[in-house]
């Protein structure tokens, strides 16, 4: 009842033990709310107070779960007139054609976290609108069909649950069936967002999760309070950003350089030495010189200082990336894009070995369970089995999975190692990516002046190389030095 009066900002009282929940005060930031009857509900269960009084009356243990409760984040680009009718529609394809009760209220504080809070039932009603039991006693038979005597007297037996609605794998089928229907109505109202609530690392994105606020840390970093939490949030959101576009851009760059190869193939035939950059630049410098006919010579020079600093740019960039030529360029873009490839198999390898860990720390814990199962007399052995039914089974799980991928105990501590091996690993790919100065502007200038020049007049000659030129004006100028310094010798006669 607690649940029910907070989520719908209610006064509600609980028969169960005569207190009223108010939380009336909260109706201020509800936008919407209802209650969407199964098909075999009675009518008088729309009213919120008789449902859910109804639902604790059911109950006769103390401990017993009285319903499920889930919180739904609303994408914030879809119109406010929408919100009710996507819980609506959610609730009705996922859990009330199912045979649950849905209640749900929405709510907007106006602080662009617009979401949803849904109640459900658990228990399912029969034909004549009464609730059903939760499980209900099923005997396990031999191999012949017949019941299986117990030493006790008993026949052995398990429950099942009449309903499928506590299955783990629900839970995976409700998100992608909200993601699935967010993304429609998204859709639907010209939005190119798209929610995708897998985990980064199911979707095979290299870039780290941040830390819910919560609350409290939310407020003191809106007063302008640092917080632990808070930094960490923003040195990974610095890092993804950092991470999400050199991978665009990567891309970007393979593709381009991939239409322009097939473009210039046939011009390349012909000219087999590859021009350098600077070549590509150089041309492009004339192209420009070319349309400054008619300048004034102050703007002639202008234009020229800004030709020699963006070739100093350039060239400063080529040897710091010891890239030449354009397909340096490509070989550095396919190195990076090595490194994104090697940190998602480093990920999975990681996430495998930890599963492995886990299952044999079940396996070590759960052992002397299993093993105790396994010996005495028969009637004190299954006896022992019934009552640690769940633990054996886990333990068999735990075995049958370390036996599939062939791990053992004794290796724990190679298993750790290499886990930390390959995190070791991931962090300093993560480095040297993050370090790589593949300068978008950079780029975008060079991508531009080689189309220019291509368009213009095909591919330009190559000519002698940045590294020869600076190797012959070193040579030049240290003749000149040297000669300079022969001229200014005292004459000895």
């Amino acid at each position: 009842m607690t649940g029910a009066a907070y989520q719908s900002g209610e006064r509600l009282f609980s028969v169960f033990d005569h207190r009223t929940k108010n939380y009336s005060y909260k109706s201020i930031e509800v936008v919407a709310k209802g209650i969407i009857l199964s098909a075999n509900a009675p009518p008088e269960y729309a009213d919120r107070q008789n449902l859910w009084n109804a639902v604790e009356k059911s109950e006769k243990q103390w401990n017993a779960q009285l319903s499920r409760g889930i919180i739904m984040a609303i994408p914030r680009e879809l119109p406010k007139t929408e919100y009710e009718k996507l819980i609506r529609d959610y609730c009705m394809e996922q859990f009330v054609s199912k045979g649950m009760i849905a209640d749900y209220a929405v709510h907007d504080k106006g602080d662009g976290n617009p979401h949803a809070h849904i109640m459900l039932t658990m228990r399912a009603i029969d034909d004549h609108g009464r609730w059903m039991p939760k499980a209900h006693k099923v005997y396990d038979l031999d191999e012949d069909g017949n019941r299986i005597p117990l030493p006790s007297g008993e026949w052995k037996s398990h429950k099942e649950n009449t309903v499928d609605w506590n299955d783990r794998g629900k839970a995976e089928i409700w998100r992608s069936s909200w993601a699935e229907i967010c993304n429609e109505y998204l859709e639907r109202a010209g939005s190119e967002e798209r929610l995708d609530l897998r985990s980064y690392e199911r979707q095979g994105r290299e870039e780290l999760p941040m830390i819910h606020l919560g609350p409290a840390v939310s407020n003191l970093e809106k007063k302008g309070v640092h917080t632990e939490i808070g930094e960490y949030n923003r040195q990974i959101k610095a890092y993804n950003s950092k991470l999400s576009r050199l991978k665009k851009l990567l891309a970007d760059i393979r593709s381009w350089l991939s239409k322009f190869n097939e473009s210039a193939e046939e011009v390349r035939e012909e000219n087999r030495s590859q021009p350098t950059i600077l070549d590509y630049h150089y041309a492009y410098l004339d192209m420009k010189k070319e349309g400054r006919f008619g300048w004034s010579t102050a703007a002639k020079n202008k234009a020229s200082v800004k030709d020699l600093q963006s070739t100093a740019q350039i060239f400063s960039w080529m040897q710091r990336n010891n890239v030449y030529t354009l397909d340096d360029l490509d070989c550095t873009v396919s190195e990076c894009q090595a490194d994104f490839d090697r940190i998602s198999e480093n990920r999975i390898a990681v996430k495998k070995l930890e599963t492995g860990l886990k299952y044999l720390e079940t396996a070590e814990r759960l052992k002397p369970v299993a093993d105790k199962a396994k010996t005495g007399f028969k009637m004190l052995r299954e006896k022992y089995a019934e009552e640690h039914r769940d633990e054996i089974a886990e333990y068999n799980k735990a075995v049958r999975y370390l036996k599939a991928n062939q791990m053992i105990t004794d290796d724990r501590r190679k298993y750790e190692a290499k886990r930390e091996s390959l995190m070791e690993e991931i962090e300093q790919t993560e480095e040297k990516l993050r370090a790589a100065d593949l300068d978008p502007e950079i780029i975008r200038t060079i991508r531009y002046q080689v189309e220019k020049v291509t368009e213009a007049g095909g591919i330009p000659e190559k000519k002698e190389s940045v590294l020869g030129k600076l190797e012959r004006y070193k040579e030049e100028a240290g003749a000149q030095k040297w000669q300079e310094a022969e001229r200014k010798k005292p004459v000895v006669e």
